[in-house]
C-alpha cells in the first residue's frame, strides 16, 4: 500500500520539531560558553515559522480529506488529535525559544528520552499516557505509525467485507430478477392457456347445441 501523503507530511513536521528542540539546546550551550547565538536565533526563528506553516498545511489537508470523504470521520478525529498534539509541541518550543532561562539539557533529555531531569516536568509529554511513558520521540512516532498502519489494515479489511456483501447483494438481486422473469413467463403461459381453453369450451358448446338441434323430431 502506497504511503499516505498526509502521514508523510506529519512525519516531516515531527522531524522539524525535533530539530528545533536540538537547535534551542545548542543555542543555550553557546550562551553558557560565552559564544554568540545570533545565527542560531535566526535559524530557530525561521524553523519555528516553517513548523507553523507545516501544521497549517496539515490542518487544511485534513479538512479537505474529511469534507470530501477521502477518510472516515473516525480516522479524521484521530488525525486531528495528532495535529493538536503537534501544535502543542510547537507552542512549547516557541515558549522555550523565548524563555532565556529554560534549561537546554531538560529539553534535550525530555525530547529524546521522555524523562525528567532536576525535577522539571517533560514539556513534550504533558498528560502522558502509560503507553508512551518512558519512550523517546522517535519511539512515540514509530508507535503512532504502527497504530495508523493497524487501523489502515482494519479499514481495508472492513472495506473488503463491505465489497463482498455488496457483490452478494447484487447477485441476489440478479437471481430475483431472473425468478421474476420466470414467474412472468409462467403467468403469460397460464393466461394464454386459459384463453385457449375458454375458446375451445365455447366451440364445444356451440357444436353440442347444433347437434342437439339436428336430432329434434319434426311434427306435421
Amino acid at each position: 500500500m502506497a504511503p499516505d501523503p498526509w502521514l508523510s507530511q506529519y512525519d516531516a513536521a515531527c522531524q522539524l520539531a525535533q530539530e528545533v528542540a536540538e537547535r534551542i539546546q545548542e543555542r543555550s550551550r553557546h550562551r553558557r560558553n560565552g559564544e554568540s547565538s545570533a545565527k542560531l536565533n535566526v535559524i530557530i526563528r525561521s524553523s519555528l515559522q516553517n513548523l507553523k506553516e507545516k501544521i497549517d498545511q496539515l490542518k487544511d489537508s485534513l479538512l479537505r480529506a474529511v469534507s470530501t470523504h477521502q477518510i472516515t470521520q473516525l480516522e479524521g478525529d484521530r488525525r486531528q488529535n495528532l495535529v493538536d498534539d503537534l501544535l502543542t509541541r510547537q507552542k512549547q518550543l516557541q515558549a522555550s525559544y523565548k524563555n532565556e532561562g529554560t534549561e537546554p539539557d531538560v529539553i534535550r533529555s525530555s525530547l529524546m528520552a521522555g524523562g525528567v531531569k532536576r525535577g522539571v516536568t517533560n514539556p513534550w509529554l504533558l498528560e502522558e499516557s502509560e503507553e508512551t511513558r518512558g519512550l523517546g520521540f522517535d519511539d512515540i512516532r514509530q508507535q503512532q505509525r504502527r497504530i495508523i498502519e493497524e487501523q489502515d489494515a482494519g479499514l481495508d479489511a472492513l472495506s473488503s467485507i463491505i465489497s463482498r456483501q455488496k457483490q452478494m447483494g447484487q447477485e441476489i438481486g440478479n437471481e430475483l430478477d431472473e425468478q421474476n422473469e420466470i414467474i412472468d413467463d409462467l403467468t403469460n403461459l397460464v393466461e394464454n392457456t386459459d384463453s385457449k381453453l375458454r375458446t375451445q369450451t365455447r366451440h364445444v358448446k356451440m357444436v353440442d347445441r347444433k347437434s342437439t338441434s339436428c336430432g329434434l323430431p319434426v311434427f306435421a
